[in-house]
């Protein structure tokens, strides 16, 4: 199995605040999202820029990236050749709507001079960005994440905020199901309200059991119930292992029905136990 990398919280940080970027070293999360855009006055990009590119090698072994401005705002060139030279583990692009924009942030990231280990993460928020989920995230080897921006999906459709999130689901399905489609990550939008901790709860609930793998935050108090939500129970991991068990004991004593807990197992659940024992072990490294 392909080591799996833990990113069950990925949290945004302000790049104009380099208090914020030197708390970001003590924030138990899986990966950081330098910001760039929307955290960032238009006044402030330049020094942003140069703050952000500065920092990336500052966070040890953790996964880094930069979320670089949209597509059609003066900086994204500008932004776009400064992370190549950088080399993060990751370029985070907003509002990508088409294979060929994602063919554009991959040349402009090699004729950069980008390292081959920084990768496009690709912020699918828009209608249009739904409907081609699976052309955007099929469009180059160098594009590993897809990153769900709900607060601009929910502009766009016109819906409301409501809890499960109903109005959303539709587009949330369709990227998911793009990610697996393609063997991409994909990783739930931020939830806006930093007091509701049982509401965030719930959304990471909802989040895991759809089959994301992680979830933007935009606040360090998110990160510990994010990181717990979607990282496997001591539950699942002894019943993965008793799994696993099971069906190499009756493999290799030539039975053909294996069974745990009094439900069938087939070749299915074992992988999906190994997926898990995997994930557990990714995040105890």
């Amino acid at each position: 199995m392909t080591e799996l990398k833990p990113r069950r919280s990925v949290l945004y940080m302000p790049g104009a605040n380099e208090r914020a970027l030197e708390k970001a070293k003590t924030i138990p999360a899986d990966a950081l999202i330098l910001d760039l855009e929307d955290a960032v006055s238009p006044d402030a990009k330049e020094a942003a820029r140069e703050r952000v590119c500065a920092a990336v090698g500052s966070y040890g072994s953790r996964e880094v990236t930069i979320r670089v401005n949209g597509l059609d705002t003066e900086w994204h060139d500008a932004d776009l050749r400064a992370a190549a030279s950088a080399g993060p583990a990751a370029v985070v692009v907003p509002k990508v709507n088409s294979a060929a924009e994602v063919h554009n942030i991959e040349r402009a990231l090699e004729l950069g001079g980008a390292p081959d280990h920084t990768k496009i993460w690709a912020m699918v928020e828009t209608p249009v960005a739904m409907l081609h989920a699976e052309e955007i995230a099929a469009a180059s080897e160098r594009l590993t994440v897809l990153v769900m921006g709900t607060n601009d999906l929910a502009k766009e459709l016109h819906a409301e905020f409501v809890p499960g999130r109903g109005p959303l689901l539709g587009g949330l399905s369709l990227c998911l199901l793009a990610a697996r489609a393609t063997g991409r990550v994909i990783l739930d939008g931020v939830y806006n309200d930093v007091k509701d901790l049982p509401g965030f709860e719930a959304e990471c609930e909802q989040g895991r059991q759809y089959g994301f793998d992680g979830k933007t935050l935009i606040h360090p108090a998110q990160v510990e119930p994010c990181n717990r939500i979607f990282a496997p129970s001591e539950a699942e991991i002894d019943r993965s292992r008793r799994i696993i068990e099971a069906f190499e004991e009756a493999r290799a004593a030539g039975r053909g029905v294996v069974t745990v807990d009094g439900r069938m197992i087939e070749n299915l659940h074992v992988d999906n136990a190994r997926r898990v024992l995997a994930l557990a072990e990714a995040v105890k490294g």
